[in-house]
């Protein structure tokens, strides 16, 4: 692993109660590496999304995340070889088939009604004039399910296939049809995911992939 002196400072200075950190000449001096030297390397934590670097508000060390890591990585992946984001989906389905189970046992109440908000918000925007694409939902749908996991691997990852199926274009699909039947899939998803009902949870989330195949093809 490269070696950084500015993370290793970040590693060893800042908690969550940091707020910002000292000016690129005072860093510079307490790290004892060249401005320039820091330019870099703190350019390097910007793409990990370590820190926030803002004008007059200074540099912010920012809580952990994966996302932006593999966000970096996927985008350089997908631009070299469009068959690493079909990798990068199949990867995704496992994973949220996986922790399916584990993951909608821990939602609440609020959660629940959120579930049902979406799927809501979504039939209106199909059957409105005009049809309106509701990705927003679709995205913060799947998200939804999987928020109490408490996992900042798996919500990075998961993350990141949306931000990966924005950048393809897969947002703007307008097949009604095809749609439809998604959301059909979603509420029978969410129905399940109230009565916990993991068997056919994961049976369905699983047709719903299957579904994704025969629009691609």
């Amino acid at each position: 692993m490269d070696h950084s002196e500015f993370i290793d400072y970040l590693l060893q200075t800042t908690d969550s109660n940091t707020d910002t950190l000292p000016a690129l000449k005072d860093l510079s001096q307490q790290i004892g590496i060249s401005i320039s030297t820091l330019r870099e390397q703190l350019e390097a934590a910007k793409i990990l999304g370590l820190v926030d670097v803002k004008p007059r508000r200074g540099i912010r060390p920012l809580p952990y995340k994966f996302t932006p890591a593999v966000d970096a990585s996927l985008c350089y992946a997908i631009q070299k070889d469009h068959d690493y984001f079909e990798d990068f989906v199949d990867l995704r389905r496992h994973l949220e088939y996986s922790y399916f189970p584990q993951a909608v046992d821990l939602l609440e109440e609020s959660d629940h009604q959120e579930l049902r908000r979406l799927v809501k918000s979504a039939w209106e925007k199909l059957r409105g004039k005009p049809v309106r694409i509701p990705h927003q939902e679709h995205r913060q749908l799947h998200l939804a399910f999987f928020k109490r996991l408490n996992n900042v691997f798996v919500s990075g990852l998961l993350e990141a296939y949306w931000d990966a199926y924005e950048a393809v274009g897969l947002n703007v699909y307008t097949d009604l049809e095809y749609l439809e039947q998604v959301w059909t899939y979603h509420e029978e998803l969410v129905e399940t995911a109230i009565q916990k009902d993991n068997t056919r949870g994961r049976e369905v989330l699983w047709e719903h992939f299957e579904l994704m195949d025969r629009m691609v093809r």
